[in-house]
């Protein structure tokens, strides 16, 4: 899948998210209706993408809007990072103290069911077990899939790993963020 198919398929799920569905309801919606081809092609795009975000930085911007930010949280803040669109994805990825910016962070709304997004993850699989009736494996079909492709996954450059917990590394390396998520601690 190409990325900007891939991006088209995240902004249409949003699009039809609302009262009735949630984003990720109906992004596995959207992909059931493709081919099991094209759901893997999905899950690839996706899996590059959210392995792009796996920085200390990126980590640490998670850190500061979750009040911490274990490892399995960190694989859900990516998918919300995803599910909140391009825009926001390439912006977050130049540079993550633009979630300073993000709506849900500057009103302190309750950002997390939003940008720690764990379903999302899973859409591909949900999506496949939709079109298939259950009855292939999404685990087996992702294997032979991945078999086929001449893709190498490379470890990630995660950057300069620093200390979440001081607040003044925090402040330095995401000045915006951290102004409103350490707000109520000393400088």
């Amino acid at each position: 899948m190409e990325t900007d198919e891939f991006w088209h398929l995240i902004e249409a799920a949003r699009s039809q998210a609302g009262e009735r569905r949630t984003f990720d309801q109906a992004l596995v919606e959207l992909l059931a209706a493709r081919s099991k081809k094209k759901i893997l092609e999905y899950q690839e795009q996706f899996d590059e993408l959210h392995h792009a975000l796996y920085r200390w930085d990126v980590w640490a911007a998670a850190y500061l809007i979750g009040g911490g930010c274990s490892d399995d949280s960190f694989i859900d803040f990516r998918a919300g990072v995803i599910a909140q669109g391009r825009g926001w994805y390439e912006r977050i990825a130049l540079d993550p103290d633009e979630l300073a910016e993000h709506p849900l962070v500057v009103t302190a709304a309750d950002a997390h069911d939003d940008l720690f997004y764990e379903s999302v993850n899973y859409s591909a699989r949900y999506a496949f077990k939709q079109l298939t009736g259950g009855e292939e494996d999404f685990h087996q079909a992702w294997e032979h899939y991945r078999s086929t492709r001449a893709r190498e996954q490379v470890d990630a450059d995660m950057g300069e790993d620093f200390d979440f917990d001081d607040d003044e590394q925090m402040r330095h390396r995401l000045p915006r963020l951290a102004a409103l998520c350490l707000q109520d601690r000393p400088a």
